[in-house]
């Protein structure tokens, strides 16, 4: 995802400003036998004074095009005084669930930040290069400085008698929302979902900020294009219209209805009246909250660790297993931890850590357990920061019996059961699991990932090993809410990574560690921001220093 970064800075520079990049690309080269190349584009960024490429976030993968214009954008801090060197990978995605180095690669560009800032009206075309042989086609970068407006606006759309557009049916009507720039182009800001067979679409409400709609100008033109949705991309334009912050907000009071027009019909018929209309049902404006704003304001990251003993992991004290500790490096199950606790650490005030085992025979006794406790307190679980931790989980190592089967869902209750004691903004929950096999409780699982998603807190799933881990995709929400009896997750909580697609090549640890805690803690602010907004919680004033 492309989530807002920070290129890294010399020691104590400041960033001038928040700089967008919106990315297009033309004329791609076409991978796929029976449609087009379905593309994403990976931002890579050179750290000051570095030659390493450090990922710093992806757009979204739009299917069955050459010509994409990605809605997803890339925030960057601008240092006007370094040379910001950033760098474009493009990949036909041809599956989801395979690591991007896995997909075909289309080509990629090298450019620095200032170039593009520099560019008359902050707009660079680049030809991609890296296919021996092939014309890749170019890459379009757009810079526009954000302004300080943290407005977010909620609102929804209807449309009546539109065109029709499908021979065997009636339309598949979805809306493209668009900026307008001060050279007369126009930036694509948001896409509706596609309502089918209907010439009377109600589309959901949808959040957008203030300042991705118009950046803090609000006399500035928004144009919204409806589109008949085609399943190989070649979507047919029904018509447009334009209006303006300043207008739609003027119009929450009221309905108003706006004519779509299609140029071209227009000039062709003389009776022509229009397209259809599209009507502003709802339009509210609230103040946008931040991840920072909540940690200022008190909110407490709880920090819990579930660790899998079962024994497909295999014996600890043999170097093949996953749980062996070499005395030169640590185990995938002692980096992950590290990786993801050493950030997270850093929010908990108390550094007091809960951390469990599953899926072992434990002593005096030998009963299979899936939520013991690694410091064999039951009544106090936790442990002295992530070293703490780290101690008890090896001590358990020496004590336990590993064995079976794989089961989640008692841990994830455990800690559900503590965060829905405070519900009220103050306390967020985090759970790390980290296993290695194919999930034995699956049903019991979802129906405690549905409850949970009412609850301030999340769960990250780190799988290690050889082990196909489809399973865990289905629980990772980010395509289709988890569902358990007919009930839906309210948010989606799970973020799942295989450690593989993270081991670096070269054996370095520390990048290792990088990597994964990159990913696997990216949707966590977005995650806590949709508890508090659900719940109408804000955050609490910070204490004057």
């Amino acid at each position: 995802m492309a989530s807002p970064g920070a290129l890294e800075p010399a020691t104590g520079s400041v960033p001038g400003t928040k700089v967008e990049l919106t990315v297009s690309c033309r004329n791609l080269l076409d991978m796929d036998t029976f449609s087009k190349s379905d593309p994403v584009v990976v931002l890579f960024v050179q750290g000051s004074g570095s030659s390493e490429w450090k990922e710093f976030g992806r757009t979204e993968v739009i299917d069955n095009t050459l010509n994409p214009d990605f809605v997803r954008k890339f925030v960057l801090d601008y240092y006007f005084e370094e040379k910001q060197n950033l760098r474009f990978d493009v990949y036909n995605v041809d599956s989801k669930s395979c690591s991007i180095l896995k997909q075909d690669f289309l080509g990629q560009a090298f450019v620095a930040l200032g170039e593009v800032i520099g560019s008359q009206r902050g707009r660079l075309e680049r030809a991609l290069t890296g296919v021996p042989g092939k014309r890749c086609g170019t890459i379009l970068l757009l810079a526009e400085e954000l302004s300080n407006c943290r407005d977010i606006v909620t609102m929804q759309l209807c449309a009546n008698k539109l065109d029709k557009k499908d021979f065997f049916g009636k339309s598949d009507p979805f809306l493209v929302f668009y900026r307008s720039n001060e050279d007369g182009t126009f930036t694509i800001c948001h896409k509706t979902e596609v309502v089918k067979n209907t010439l009377n679409p109600v589309w959901q409400p949808f959040t957008i900020p203030v300042r991705a709609l118009c950046n803090g100008d609000y006399d500035r033109t928004v144009k919204i294009d409806v589109y008949d949705w085609d399943r190989d991309g070649s979507h047919d334009f029904i018509g447009e219209f334009a209006t303006s912050y300043r207008e739609l907000s003027r119009a929450q009071s009221q309905f108003t209805v706006y004519e779509v027009l299609n140029p071209r019909k227009k000039c062709k018929k003389k009776k022509y009246v229009n397209s259809g209309t599209v009507t502003l049902l709802s339009f509210s404006v609230e103040s946008e909250f931040t991840f920072v704003d909540y940690i200022r304001g008190g909110t407490q990251l709880n920090f819990t660790v579930a660790i899998d003993f079962t024994a497909s992991n295999g014996m600890p004290s043999h170097p093949t297993s996953l749980h062996y500790a070499s005395p030169y490096q640590l185990s995938a199950y002692a980096l992950a931890l590290k990786a993801v606790g050493e950030i997270i650490q850093d929010y908990d005030s108390d550094k007091l850590f809960p951390a469990y085992g599953f899926g072992a025979k434990i002593p005096p006794d030998g009963k299979i357990s899936h939520q013991f406790p690694l410091n064999n307190n039951m009544d106090n679980p936790s442990c002295a920061g992530i070293e703490g931790v780290l101690e008890s989980y090896l001590q358990s190592l020496r004590t336990v019996q590993l064995y079976g089967p794989t089961n989640f869902a008692p841990v994830i209750n455990q800690v559900a059961g503590t965060a829905a004691q405070v519900t009220d903004g103050s306390q967020y929950h985090v759970l790390l699991i980290i296993t290695d096999g194919v999930i034995s409780d699956m049903l019991q699982t979802k129906e405690a990932i549905v409850t949970a998603s009412a609850l301030p807190m999340s769960i990250i799933i780190v799988g290690v090993g050889p082990a196909e881990f489809e399973a865990m995709e289905e629980l990772d929400g980010d395509e289709v809410r988890v569902s358990s009896r007919g009930r839906y997750a309210e948010r989606d909580i799970v973020q799942f990574v295989p450690f593989r697609d993270y081991v670096d090549d070269s054996g370095n640890q520390v990048l290792s560690m990088a990597r994964l805690a990159k990913d696997v803690l990216a949707e966590i602010p977005e995650q806590l921001l949709s508890y508090m907004k659900t719940r109408d919680i804000k955050p609490r004033r910070a204490d004057p220093q």
